[in-house]
């Protein structure tokens, strides 16, 4: 009883600091015993003494012994009648020790609990029964309390393991450490029939709500900077009367500066259509819940004007300075105007956010850009040993088009130039036979990526076309050994876009790559002709994107379609390219007949491609055939390929299908756009756009 009572007197807290309990019972023996070894001692040293006296005086050799004798005795009868006495109160005293370690583990504020090997909760003090909001006769596992707490997480020695938990709101950091059972008191009302455990596992909760709080308010205290652009502000002025012109620049400015204002932010006009934000990360988190309402707000702005005022969002956060801030702030601002305006981007050192982007981009009828652009190009691949031009994976006849332009361009300067593609699919496996065994052209006029790593040098130069996003592109490995990069797409910006660029042309507003390269092509000032296959090429680009001039279709469409004409480009030559096999008409035929009208506008259907040489691309002909259905206002089309699920989605105007592919991982345009699902059927790719379209329409991102 004494032994298991002294050990009882341990601090369950710490117990890789406690000595072993058998070890601590012979020491605090020895304390006891110690006592009555100095006493005898003393008489064995007077009675030592005592015997020296006799060879010095026998009469004081019988005074000394006399006393000796009644030390002795009294020192043998305090022994033994004290002895009994003094075990008997530490005794006592080792368990009012004991109890009041289980009163203060009772009446401990801080939550503790005790468990068994398998994480059943053996006892807990009211603390902790009050934090779980269970008693104390509850005894299943931790883990249906607190979720994360596994046996995975569970200490497998004695060392002290911490684990963040969140606990009906609060923020808790559990501790968790693993007792031996040599350590346990076996006489203990708390482990009162769990001594058959090799070791238990003693749980505590530290409160860290005040300090999660308290850090909470200082990120929402950080600063976030914006950026403000209106898209439109030449197009609109001009349609504005005279008079009416200042009116107009103040209404804007006050529906600008009252939305800052409302949020207590900071807003300073810094050009005629340009506005620096300033303001805290709490009160962006609330423009962000309000999906920036100003987009809508400032479009209702009429003073006569017969064109409707658009802005381009961008906010910079969670920088490690405010100045980088301020950078991402305007890397937002210019994708945002990359993806065509009248949108905002949140972006912040691990994420890019996009809202709005429902209106479609105008096309700006100067052609001073693209000419500034074309001079640009000139200058770079001027200065250059060579010419990497690649498109997206899986190329297409625009992106080839657009690639056999830039081709056209290097040659004429002077340059060796090469067009990478890794897999010839068959939509563009016609093209390619028109400059197969032709004089022309280089053996090493298209080659692949892995012949592309090897010829490149430090003075190459690589232009990418048809897309903008890094992981895209045939030999994403060639951007990060080419110093120079060009971008050339009419696609909005993504996520994953090219960074580093060093001309960078993506206009939203243009319906192909090869209209904007036609454009170059005009532009670069050299005389350039085009061969009839390459005008061919080009034409074809654009027959294909706009799917025959009716989708995306502008004025400088139409322009650049006239110069291809004039370089060559034969319409009927150019529609036999694209004529198809009977089992794609068959396939594509079926995938509309199979369609599913949901919601009542949108078209979804499933293109099975099995034995089609490219059940994409006879996908995306599905998709575009859909929307001649009265009342479609977007079509999805789901094809199973290379054990992926690839998505086309399309829309005419009323849709922004682009916003919906990105919820799914994907991107495009504002009406073409598209997305792959892997290891997933074709039922849950179906389930899965479903159930993003509804969670759109409930946020307000799209109108059904």
């Amino acid at each position: 009883m004494q032994k298991n009572n002294e050990t009882d007197a341990q601090d369950p807290f710490a117990p890789d600091l406690e000595p072993d309990r058998e070890a601590a019972g012979k020491r605090r023996k020895g304390h006891i015993s110690g006592y009555f070894r100095i006493a005898i001692i003393l008489g064995i040293i007077l009675w030592v003494t005592d015997f020296l006296i006799l060879f010095l005086d026998l009469q004081a050799f019988t005074a000394a012994s006399a006393a000796c004798l009644i030390y002795t005795c009294v020192m043998a009868a305090a022994f033994i009648n004290s002895r009994a006495i003094h075990m008997k109160e530490l005794a006592a005293y080792v368990e009012e020790f004991h109890t009041l370690e289980d009163l203060l583990l009772q009446e401990l504020d801080m939550p503790y609990a005790l468990l068994d090997e398998g994480g059943h909760i053996i006892w807990m003090n009211p603390a902790f029964e009050k934090a779980v909001h269970k008693d104390r006769s509850y005894r299943r596992p931790i883990s249906t309390l607190i979720p994360v707490l596994t046996r995975d997480v569970f200490p497998t020695d004695d060392k002290l393991v911490k684990v963040p938990v969140e606990l009906v709101g609060n923020s808790y950091s559990a501790q968790m450490r693993r007792i031996q059972a040599s350590h346990l008191s076996g006489d203990s009302d708390i482990l009162s029939g769990h001594m058959g455990s090799k070791s238990i596992i003693s749980l505590n909760l530290v409160d860290n709500t005040a300090v999660q709080l308290a850090i909470q308010e200082v990120d929402d205290q950080s600063l976030a900077v914006g950026l403000f652009y209106i898209d439109n502000y030449d197009e609109v002025i001009d349609t504005v009367e005279e008079v009416r012109k200042a009116l107009l620049i103040a209404l804007i400015d006050r529906k600008v500066n009252q939305y800052i204002s409302s949020i207590d932010g900071l807003c300073s006009k810094i050009e005629k259509d340009k506005y620096l934000i300033i303001l805290r990360k709490k009160s962006l988190q609330g423009l962000q819940d309000g999906h920036f309402d100003i987009l809508e707000d400032v479009k209702k702005v009429s003073v006569g004007n017969e064109m409707a005022v658009t802005l381009s969002l961008g906010f910079g956060l969670d920088g490690l300075a405010y100045t980088q801030n301020y950078e991402f702030a305007r890397n937002a601002v210019d994708l945002a105007l990359g993806r065509g305006g009248d949108q905002a981007v949140v972006k912040s050192p691990d994420n890019v956010v996009y809202y709005g982007g429902k209106t479609r981009q105008v096309e700006k009828n100067t052609r001073v850009k693209a000419r500034v652009k074309a001079q640009a190009l000139k200058e770079i691949i001027r200065v250059r040993d060579a010419v990497f031009i690649m498109g997206h994976k899986m190329g297409d006849p625009d992106s080839f088009g657009a690639a056999v332009g830039i081709y056209r361009i290097a040659k004429t300067l002077g340059k060796q130039a090469h067009i990478i593609i890794n897999e010839r699919t068959i939509s563009i496996e016609q093209i390619l036979r028109l400059f197969e065994d032709n004089p022309e052209y280089e053996k090493d006029f298209i080659i692949d990526s892995q012949e592309a790593l090897e010829m490149v040098t430090d003075n190459a130069c690589v232009v990418v076309v048809d897309v903008n996003s890094a992981g895209r592109t045939e030999c994403p490995e060639l951007l990060t050994r080419c110093k120079s990069i060009v971008v050339l797409d009419h696609h909005r910006a993504g996520k994953d876009i090219i960074e580093g660029a060093t001309l960078s042309y993506v206009e939203g507003y243009a319906s192909s790559a090869c209209e904007m390269v036609a454009e170059i092509v005009q532009y670069t000032g050299e005389n350039i002709r085009l061969h009839p296959e390459e005008a061919d090429a080009m034409y074809g680009g654009i027959v294909v994107d706009t799917d025959g001039f009716v989708n995306r279709a502008g004025v400088r469409t139409f322009e650049a379609a006239a110069f291809l004409r004039r370089s060559g480009a034969d319409v009927v030559r150019v529609r036999k390219l694209f004529r198809e096999e009977a089992e794609d008409y068959k396939a594509r035929a079926n995938a509309v007949s199979q369609a599913e009208i949901y919601r009542e506008c949108f078209a979804i259907s499933v293109c099975r491609g099995d034995g089609l040489r490219s059940p994409t691309v006879i996908g995306a002909q599905a998709a575009n055939e859909l929307l001649n259905i009265d009342g479609v206002k977007a079509s999805f089309v789901m094809t199973p390929y290379n054990g992926q699920i690839f998505i086309s989605a399309r829309s005419i105007d009323e849709i922004n299908v682009q916003l919906i592919m990105e919820h799914m991982g994907g991107g495009g345009h504002i009406n073409m756009a598209g997305s792959q699902m892997e290891n997933a059927t074709v039922e849950e790719a179906i389930a899965k756009v479903k159930e993003v379209i509804d969670q759109m329409i409930i946020d307000g991102e799209i109108d059904a």
